[in-house]
């Protein structure tokens, strides 16, 4: 089976029903059908897209997002969906990487390509939603017009399952994720691999048709992009309202759409329980909200529980190469399990295992250990990155956990320095590289410090050249303009040496301790 069959299916079945409600739009299955066929016709008749192509999306409205979604994979292309807080040298890293060929995108973000222009040797067309052509700027690469696209389907071409001959084991979709080197790495997840998590999610959240999911996660993540295929495959409705800057309108939403799941991030839930009125509104018809993206303090859980007293809350554990979920914890065993991740999904088995490979006892700590049909295919052409996390006896997920005499899962701690700010997975290395490149800082430590809302926040630690001086604001806005926002230092201190072993190596753990001292930016 191949997942634009979801779509397929659903809009078959229920061609009228809503699939995804925004503040001033509905979109329905007919509709979404009808826009995605427009897609793949445009990249298969005129862009010439081949099975297998990459095919980037950057955009930031729900409808049309999933629209091209689906229409890449209609075409037998392999969606790349790009993180819409992003920068220039991003971009430019992770098309040259996957040779992405056609891009979909929306007219704000044309500024990123005309600096690129001269740099992206593979792309050739633009598909620009709300395009401005008065105020397009001159590219290199054909440029269209994204509503016309959509609205252009021929059904004669497309009435009959608009497939290329693609198996489940080819590849549906690259995600990147950053690594502990600080380069993105692309997730190859293959056809096989996300309808093997969807099937598993669908069965333990006993979803069903009658679904209205409140979604404020972007489709671009793959805790996202897991809750737009779970409610797809089964007919049911997404409301939409991906931004968190004003809570009153995400919970007069929920309230009004009588929404009965959501989903978040740990910074989700502290944002809503800190800065939104969230006591002043009943919702009868929520019943469950599940959390993955981070450890969630079990104060923010208590509080949760208590603000949402009759709601199921599922405390849920994946990695992306997973294709978003690994375990989840049962709302039943939420207080007598405080902060475990649970067990396995169904379908998946897990592990702990010692850096030899062999299985550790009860209550000793080792490396998580995952199989199932939901492990990714591998790294886009980074054969050696992928053998060091595939290999036989699963994936390596680099998280250090123990278990119990139930089996129920506890992290304890990461193997990398990964940090993991709000919803995002962030590489320290990149951040101080990109730290190095001014012309004043001699050496930079960058690791992440605990934090009520993100669960984690960015501390940089800098020692200056000798002979030059350079403020905090200085810092910020070298960083500013070569990194996406989440990757921004909150943090700086100036330091006069950083703690190392003999070797060299920063110490990191000591810095940590002095956090105490740190100065908001």
């Amino acid at each position: 089976m191949l997942i634009q069959k979801y779509l397929l299916h659903s809009a078959e079945l229920f061609p009228d029903k809503d699939v995804i409600i925004q503040i001033n739009k509905k979109t329905s299955y007919s509709d979404l059908l009808h826009y995605a066929k427009g897609i793949a016709r445009w990249l298969n008749d005129e862009q010439k897209i081949v099975h297998g192509d990459r095919v980037a999306i950057l955009m930031d409205d729900p409808s049309e997002y999933v629209s091209a979604y689906f229409g890449i994979l209609m075409a037998g292309g392999i969606v790349v969906a790009l993180n819409t807080q992003t920068s220039t040298r991003t971009l430019k890293y992770l098309f040259n990487h996957c040779q992405i060929s056609v891009l979909l995108t929306h007219m704000k973000y044309i500024k990123y390509l005309q600096e690129l222009s001269n740099s992206l040797p593979t792309l050739t067309s633009i598909a620009i939603s709300e395009i401005k052509v008065a105020f397009l700027p001159v590219l290199p690469f054909q440029c269209f017009d994204f509503k016309k696209i959509i609205s252009s389907a021929h059904q004669n071409s497309f009435d009959n399952q608009p497939f290329t001959g693609a198996t489940g084991s080819d590849i549906a979709q690259i995600i990147y994720t950053s690594g502990t080197t600080g380069e993105p790495k692309g997730v190859m997840l293959s056809h096989s691999n996300l309808i093997a998590n969807t099937n598993s999610i669908i069965q333990y959240l006993s979803l069903n048709l009658n679904q209205r999911h409140m979604v404020v996660l972007p489709f671009f993540y793959a805790y996202g992009n897991s809750i737009l295929l779970t409610h797809l495959a089964i007919g049911a409705t997404l409301v939409v309202h991906q931004s968190l800057v004003y809570p009153k309108v995400l919970l007069d939403m929920m309230a009004k759409e009588k929404v009965d799941g959501f989903s978040g991030v740990p910074s989700t839930y502290a944002i809503l329980l800190t800065n939104s009125s969230i006591r002043n509104y009943q919702f009868p018809h929520l019943k469950y909200v599940t959390q993955a993206g981070g450890a969630m303090s079990p104060k923010v859980i208590q509080e949760l529980k208590t603000t949402l007293p009759h709601v199921d809350i599922y405390i849920m554990y994946g990695q992306t190469e997973a294709c978003a979920r690994l375990s989840y914890l049962e709302p039943k065993e939420l207080i007598r399990k405080m902060g475990s991740i649970g067990k396995a999904i169904p379908g998946v088995r897990l592990r702990l295992l010692d850096q030899k490979a062999n299985p550790v006892k009860i209550g000793e700590m080792g490396e998580i250990v995952a199989q199932g049909e939901n492990i990714m295919a591998g790294y886009w052409s980074e054969p050696d990155k992928t053998s060091l996390v595939l290999r036989k006896e699963g994936l390596w997920t680099g998280d250090l956990a123990k278990e119990d005499e139930e089996g129920y899962f506890y992290i304890v701690g990461r193997k990398n320095e990964m940090i993991k700010s709000g919803a995002h997975r962030i590489a320290p290395k990149e951040i101080e590289e990109i730290t190095l490149e001014h012309e004043a800082v001699q050496e930079a430590a960058v690791f992440g410090v605990d934090d009520a809302i993100l669960g984690e926040s960015i501390k940089a630690c800098i020692v200056l050249k000798e002979g030059f001086s350079c403020t905090k604001k200085e810092i910020l806005l070298h960083c500013r303009k070569n990194l996406p926002a989440y990757k921004v230092p909150h943090y700086i201190n100036f330091c006069t040496q950083l703690p190392k072993t003999l070797s060299g190596k920063v110490i990191k753990n000591q810095l940590k301790k002095k956090s105490n001292e740190m100065e908001y930016c």
